[in-house]
């Protein structure tokens, strides 16, 4: 009882900031939750919160109406940047965000998305002569009590550390980082345990982009290469789209995905040609052959910690050669790409024995693939397509289609084919797995304005798995639906319910024999509301019922935010407040957290409980700021006894 009044008392006097941070933390929460819900890839929201970070210190110039710039917004549609820049170029500069609700493809839902990133300035900025060094440095320091290995060999505190400047058309800079249980300093000579970094230079002419150093690519529909954010994120948000070709520096933690090398880009008109050539050391366990002096890689390594003797041991071990080649043709409305692309390994593949499910993996030391990519429009349709073989004769197929048969309705459809055996170590293509093979599917949405201020959308996938994969001994299938209501009466309301069910085969529990497949739903309830009472109080809750079958488990989840932005000192706090109660592993639920920059948090809320953390923002000058969060979780167990887990992380911005 007391603690149901606590929580009623905390609900009537709680507050949100309606800051840019507020707004970013709202974009991302939902996509972030179910990325982190995918256990084959958890660490895509990392990559997914980092870019739109970048793109909130560097907002794109909608008024410049260049497509390629526009296309920074990467989770708009090739439809809806092509509207964005005819409508400058026919209808003049935009003055107010509020009009870009009134352009086609878009709405007033979107057009609220995209406002902390984009700016109404004209011009696209320009890269003088003259040098202005501009630097900017951050750093993270983390620690969770009580920690997962005391026997590690290094501290428990997560320490990062990122450094960035821009002088005129140059830019670099450097990342580094120490994760919980790894030495601070290792090897000869003493180094971080991953340290990256890279210098960049930006023409106009025909060379618009040198990078030199780690940096990351992705082209066409990112079968073949992309080492980036792997699209298909959400039934029924955004960054499932067809996007375009880039090459950036990389700045993110990954210690394996990334290219270190160096990087062209060259355009000619409407021609664009890019060549790349990295050398890289990747993680991979090695062992011995039967002869004893033949060494092959058993399994790769992707976790990037090492804090033991073991995977110590598994750091730096493989060397991985790759390279590529990618043409660009634009056509009016029809835009062409081709590319090619290879790696070797100085040691090579070799998995003895493989389990069933493995038996198509990669062997040997080498591997490339060939890619074709196009994107058309035509109208108020977009078609865009890819088609990629390796070596081995196996193939990937997308084909899309966004189309906009009116001003309020929009609708989206993919399909995909990967064959078992298409192996792309740096490929991520639309809707595919983590590993990028194995699934045919048939992806469909649509986004509709039901009525002003009213938005459904809605969403389904169909997969098919025509091999074994981890957890099932056979070819399976799996669906995913969902529908979304957005209610937004006003600039200070917002209401939103999601109903989400997913179904999926997964093998039995017999202890012998041939196990048997069946089939695993669950389903997800989750409403929010928000309100602001001016411009920098919110009231927010939200709910989520979840259900899994069979066995019929449940779980629930009700939180509270209280964020406040003081008017009279430079200080801003968030809290949260929640509590949740899951009858086991499977009725888990996720809830996204406010975090550091370019940090995430979705913790897996499981078994009986309470999470609640603080954090605070304190702009100590115009050059610095400094942000501290402590978070709480406790759960009870069976016999009523309780266990604590605490975390404390500080980060301090520097930028002159």
């Amino acid at each position: 009882m007391n603690k149901t009044l606590i929580i009623f008392l905390f609900i009537l006097i709680s507050f949100n900031s309606s800051g840019q941070d507020e707004k970013l933390s709202e974009i991302v929460a939902s996509i972030a939750e179910e990325l982190a819900g995918d256990e084959t890839d958890p660490d895509a929201a990392a990559v997914y919160i980092e870019r739109l970070y970048d793109l909130n210190e560097k907002p794109v110039r909608i008024n410049s109406a260049d497509e390629t710039e526009l296309s920074r917004l990467f989770f708009l549609t090739d439809f809806q940047v092509k509207a964005l820049a005819d409508y400058v170029h026919s209808s003049g500069r935009i003055f107010s965000l509020y009009e870009i609700a009134n352009i086609p493809g878009f709405d007033r839902n979107l057009a609220g998305l995209i406002t902390p990133f984009v700016s109404l300035d004209a011009e696209i900025e320009n890269h003088s002569d003259s040098v202005k060094l501009r630097n900017n440095l951050l750093t993270n320091f983390s620690v969770r009590y009580p920690a997962h290995d005391t026997a590690a060999p290094g501290s428990p505190w997560k320490i990062l550390a990122r450094y960035k400047f821009t002088a005129g058309r140059f830019s670099g800079g450097f990342s580094a980082e120490k994760d919980a249980g790894e030495k601070l300093l290792s090897g000869n000579p003493p180094l971080p345990d991953f340290l990256s970094g890279n210098l960049t230079w930006t023409g106009k002419r025909i060379i618009r982009k040198v990078i030199i150093g780690d940096f990351g690519a992705r082209f066409g529909m990112g079968t073949s290469i992309n080492t980036g954010l792997r699209t298909g994120l959400s039934l029924t948000q955004t960054g499932y789209l067809s996007g375009s070709d880039e090459i950036k520096p990389y700045t993110s933690t990954d210690e394996n995905i990334f290219f270190r090398g160096l990087v062209a880009r060259f355009q000619i008109k409407k021609t664009g040609l890019s060549l790349f050539y990295s050398i890289n050391r990747i993680d991979a366990t090695i062992d011995t052959a039967e002869n004893g002096s033949d060494l092959f890689v058993e399994t790769f390594y992707k976790s990037g910690l090492h804090n033991t003797d073991s995977s110590v041991r598994k750091k730096d071990a493989l060397k991985e050669y790759c390279y590529g080649i990618n043409l660009l043709r634009d056509f009016n409305s029809f835009r062409l790409g081709l590319l090619w692309t290879g790696s070797w390994f100085s040691i090579p593949v070799n998995r003895i024995n493989p389990d069933p499910e493995d038996i198509y993996n990669f062997k040997g030391d080498r591997i490339s693939s060939a890619s074709a990519y196009y994107k058309a429009v035509y109208g108020r349709i977009v078609f865009y397509g890819e088609a990629s073989a390796n070596m081995s004769r196996r193939f990937a197929f997308v084909q899309g289609l966004s189309f906009r048969p009116s001003d309020r309705l929009t609708m989206n459809f993919i399909y995909r084919n990967y064959d078992p055996g298409f192996a792309g170590f740096h490929g991520k293509g639309l809707f595919s797995s983590s590993s990028g093979d194995n699934v045919r599917g048939l992806f469909g949405n649509f986004t509709y304005e039901a009525a002003r201020h009213l938005f459904v959308i809605a969403g389904c996938d169909l997969r098919y798995y025509p091999w074994l994969k981890y957890r099932c001994s056979a070819p399976s299938m799996a669906v995913s639906r969902e529908i979304r209501i957005k209610f937004l009466p006003t600039d200070r309301v917002s209401v939103e319910a999601v109903y989400s069910y997913r179904s999926s085969m997964l093998n039995g529990q017999e202890t012998f024999g041939t196990k048997k497949q069946e089939n695993i739903f669950s389903r997800l309830i989750k409403a929010t509301v928000r309100y602001s009472p001016d411009d920098n109080l919110t009231l927010g809750i939200r709910f989520d019922y979840k259900t899994t079958e069979p066995g019929t488990s449940r779980g629930m989840l009700l939180l509270q935010d209280l964020n406040y932005r003081s008017r009279k000192i430079p200080v801003s706090v968030w809290l949260r407040y929640c509590i949740f109660r899951t009858d086991n592993w499977d009725s888990r639920l996720y809830a996204y957290e406010n975090d550091l920059l370019y940090s995430f948090s979705v913790p897996a809320l499981s078994g009986e409980g309470t999470r609640s953390y603080i954090m605070l923002l304190w702009k100590v000058s115009e050059f610095m700021d400094f942000r501290i969060k402590y978070g709480l979780t406790e759960l009870i167990r069976n016999d009523n006894a309780g266990s604590e887990t605490q975390e404390l992380k500080m980060q301090v911005r520097i930028w002159f």
